[in-house]
């Protein structure tokens, strides 16, 4: 049974990590699976968001997994360590704009995962937090570079050295997640929020979250430039005249990522 499940839904493709036995952790097979599949979205032009979540409904994932772990030889530690980090920032570079459903538990590695998405909407049964240090390690697929850059470095830090779980209330309260919502609603709200980006340009979804990402790490100056050069990008496109003739025809614009 493959650990990685890719569906597509009206441009949205929803991944689903699927090991839900162990409660979708991350052992070197999951995480190479994990990598085709994203590197086959982001050059698929009918993907226009990506959608992250676990199978079942106790864990979105709990990170790496631990049973494997101690069979690891140091070197193939450093080996999953790379590989989970290569993975992530992947997910984090997809042009695309990515949405966690955080339907369980999301500690370690899985709470990576979704710190690696834009949006990240979790049930309210759901418990998260990064608790490397309570296994006397540290996070190491960007969850002490990407939680500062979320919530703030002191709040990043009492979390990590703390190895705290939060609940999903918690974790809103802190701006770990974007929203929280019964279990049944989940998905509802994640493909709501999905249509409501698909209402837009494709190529102008793109070049945004492009912009906005690109612009974090620099001075204000050279954001600018990256937001110039990215709406350069779009002055070419038929989506781009399609949404100028339409608002004079008084319709809505059919773009088609062109």
């Amino acid at each position: 049974m493959s650990s990685i499940i890719v569906e597509l839904k009206k441009h949205i493709a929803v991944v689903a990590i699927n090991r839900p036995d162990a409660l979708n952790a991350f052992n070197y097979e999951t995480l190479s699976e994990l990598q085709g599949s994203v590197e086959k979205l982001r050059t698929n032009p009918e993907v226009h968001v990506v959608i992250f979540t676990g199978s079942g409904e106790k864990a979105f994932s709990v990170g790496a997994d631990l049973k494997e772990r101690k069979t690891l030889s140091d070197v193939e530690v450093r080996r999953n360590l790379y590989k989970i980090g290569e993975v992530f920032s992947l997910i984090d570079q997809l042009p695309q704009p990515t949405i966690a459903a955080i339907n369980g538990f999301a500690f370690g590695g899985g709470m990576e995962l979704a710190l690696s998405c834009d949006f990240r909407i979790a049930v309210s049964s759901a418990k998260m937090g990064l608790t490397e240090t309570s296994l006397a390690i540290i996070p190491g697929a960007g969850g002490t570079q990407r939680l500062p850059r979320l919530i703030g470095q002191a709040k990043a830090l009492e979390l990590i050295l703390t190895a705290k779980r939060l609940s999903a209330e918690e974790a809103l309260n802190y701006g770990l997640v974007t929203k929280v919502v019964n279990a049944e609603n989940l998905f509802n709200t994640c493909f709501e929020l999905a249509e409501q980006m698909l209402a837009n340009g494709p190529l102008a979804l793109q070049q945004a979250k492009f912009a906005v990402k690109q612009g974090m790490n620099v001075d204000l100056q050279t954001g600018l430039q990256i937001e110039r050069k990215a709406y350069e990008v779009i002055i070419p496109t038929e989506d781009r005249i399609e949404a100028l003739q339409a608002f004079s025809e008084k319709r809505k614009p059919e773009f088609k990522g062109k």
